[in-house]
């Protein structure tokens, strides 16, 4: 028995009763439907002439149906006439380089065979000009080449900063087409004054580049394709900020008002920027803590799509060693140099074992009411359908209009 288990050895952790979670989620029942009736806006598809090549910017997140979507879009400007190409926006993601952030978008199903369009990836850009206040505005050198440039992004509240404009299209012009360098310069006032800096530098880039149109999508609270909007460039600015009041609305939090621990069986980049969403859990490293005011956070895992990119982990008060394990400095540093915010990766304690690691957020809490641990198990946080809760979360569970627990038992 080593030192951890001695420690932790008379720490019980409850059985788990499983929770299922109903929440009304408008959900595209066709996703090709939706993308080919988006693109008959006026000022999107129209204006694509025969032999014109556009650049279709993709980010490094796992959009739900993202390969469909692509692989839509790109048959609609072929039956165009235009010659489609992908390029990666995601800024500094996947290390910072052409292959790693190639690799992002193949790990999501878009290969150049599945979505009929070449991939370019590259991490020059070229400068557009400044901002009023001198920021230089970068773009990838590939859509700055193009005819056209498509940005698709979801637009949903980001962890870190609040706005009109949060995650969305005006972020991947602004940061995602600006890659590493124009990503930087872009952090550089920090992420409080974020949402501004990305309108003020987007405002550059739509003034300078060929931007046609940009593809919006919503999700819904479970990780599925609400709404697709054909948005044309001159009306991004105006039209983002209403649709990312309507993706407020589609988060599903944690619902309970205080829980003790929270366990999160895998975080990753392709399900959060931070790994895990600050937005579900109620903890930000920027924003602070909120509802429902965990006291110990505990990550199992890192996904495999995640590239060994554990940005967020530092969101953990423990992890686990497989965990750590996987995670590569080369892969997560350049995304924290970027964006110059240090604390989300600050490593966690580690424990050698799940098991071990919820012994010890458990043994660590000083707020444990007498009823017993408020534990929540999820799998992740595009996950809440179904979770798991200890039993003194049953009866706040079974008061909420939403939750219905089932017999089995988790031990």
């Amino acid at each position: 028995m080593d030192i951890f288990e001695q420690l932790l050895q008379d720490v019980e952790i409850p059985p788990l009763i499983k929770v299922r979670y109903r929440i009304p989620a408008d959900t595209v029942s066709d996703i090709g439907r939706a993308v080919y009736e988006a693109l008959k806006r006026e000022n999107t598809l129209d204006r694509i002439q025969a032999g014109q090549t556009v650049a279709i910017a993709t980010g490094s997140r796992e959009i739900a149906n993202i390969a469909v979507i692509v692989a839509k879009l790109v048959s609609a400007i072929r039956r165009q006439g235009g010659r489609p190409f992908i390029v990666p926006a995601m800024g500094s993601h996947g290390g910072a380089t052409a292959e790693g952030q190639r690799a992002v978008l193949e790990s999501f199903g878009l290969t150049e065979e599945a979505v009929g369009a070449p991939i370019r990836s590259s991490m020059e850009t070229v400068a557009l000009g400044r901002t009023q206040d001198g920021l230089e505005v970068h773009l990838d050198q590939s859509a700055a080449a193009a005819d056209w440039i498509i940005p698709i992004g979801r637009i949903k509240p980001h962890t870190d900063f609040r706005g009109p404009y949060e995650s969305g299209l005006l972020k991947m012009i602004a940061v995602g087409l600006g890659k590493q360098k124009g990503a930087s310069i872009c952090h550089r006032l920090g992420l409080p004054q974020m949402s501004d800096t990305i309108r003020r530098v987007a405002r550059v880039t739509l003034s300078q580049a060929n931007i046609l149109f940009g593809l919006g999508i919503i999700e819904n609270a479970f990780h599925g394709t609400a709404r697709i909007e054909a948005i044309p460039a001159s009306r991004i600015e105006a039209e983002e900020p209403p649709l990312l009041l309507e993706a407020k609305r589609n988060i599903a939090a944690i619902p309970f008002k205080k829980v003790d621990v929270i366990v999160v069986e895998e975080m990753g980049k392709d399900i959060s920027g931070t790994g895990i969403d600050a937005n579900v859990v109620g903890r930000s490293s920027t924003l602070g803590v909120w509802e429902p005011w965990a006291e110990r956070i505990v990550i199992l895992d890192l996904t495999d799509k995640s590239h060994h990119n554990a940005n967020g982990v530092g969101l953990a008060d423990i992890i686990t060693r497989q965990l750590f394990d996987k995670i590569s400095l080369e892969e997560t540093y350049p995304n924290t140099i970027t964006c110059a915010e240090t604390n989300a990766v600050k490593i966690p304690v580690i424990m050698p074992t799940e098991k071990l690691a919820i012994q010890c957020a458990i043994r660590t809490c000083t707020q444990i009411p007498e009823e017993g641990v408020r534990l929540v198990r999820i799998r992740n946080t595009l996950s809440l359908q179904e979770f798991f809760i200890s039993p003194a979360l049953v009866g706040e569970a079974n008061a909420h209009p939403d939750l219905t627990t089932e017999d089995f038992i988790w031990k």
